[in-house]
């Protein structure tokens, strides 16, 4: 046991009067107390007074250690939210990087699309333009041929007719020169002049039905072309 003078005594009793500082922990257990009777109510005080306060500190501790336990299980969660979190952005920015991979594409799709319909474009008008150009030089072809059909057709009908005249022609003149020795021989000039005369008529009449017959043709052609 520990035995105090009553200077000591006196001073510790005056600080927990004054202050409201007392002994603390196992040392109360050991002093010497048995004379002195406010020194013993001193030391039961701070007995109880270091009782109580172990208890609230244990109290404290508990509720520390209940309040850390809810901050573990809070940091549990809040590392739980923020993993959470961070895959969500992640899944954010790949659906973003996937969306404007997706929108590059639709953009060079429709570049292409638009490329090719003015290229399209480009060859439809370049297809009309040698449709034209095919048209027009098939309606020079046939223009051409025409031109040439009739002009064959006229140099024909020339020939015909001039092959026609020039028979006709010398048929008359021959004709024409033995009906003249006839005359001049002294001859019998009566059968001589009536054929000469028929002869005439045959000539005239087939030259102009030949004439006739060329101008037929060639109005029907005309009119055939027309329609």
């Amino acid at each position: 046991m520990i035995l105090l003078d009553d200077k000591a005594k006196k001073f510790l009793i005056d600080l927990h009067q004054q202050k409201n500082i007392g002994l603390e922990g196992n040392i109360t257990r050991f002093l010497d107390v048995s004379d002195d009777e406010e020194f013993k109510k001193y030391i039961d005080e701070c007995i109880s007074k270091d009782k109580e306060g172990r208890k609230k500190r244990l109290e404290i501790t508990k509720q520390i250690q209940l309040q850390n336990k809810d901050l573990l299980t809070l940091n549990d969660d809040n590392k739980r939210i923020m993993d959470e979190l961070q895959n969500t952005i992640k899944s954010v920015e790949d659906s973003k990087q996937q969306i404007e991979l997706q929108n590059r594409e639709l953009i060079a799709w429709k570049e292409d699309n638009q490329r090719m319909s003015q290229e399209l474009v480009e060859e439809m008008k370049k297809s009309e333009l040698a449709r034209l150009e095919v048209e027009n030089a098939k309606k020079n072809v046939e223009n051409d041929l025409d031109v040439l059909q009739k002009k064959t057709q006229y140099e024909l009908i020339n020939t015909i007719v001039r092959s026609a005249l020039f028979v006709i022609i010398g048929v008359g003149i021959i004709t024409t020169f033995l009906y003249v020795i006839a005359i001049f021989s002294g001859k019998e000039t009566q059968i001589i002049g009536s054929t000469w005369s028929n002869m005439f008529g045959i000539l005239l009449t087939n030259a102009f039905s030949i004439v006739g017959t060329i101008m037929g043709v060639k109005y029907a052609s005309e009119n055939k072309e027309q329609k």
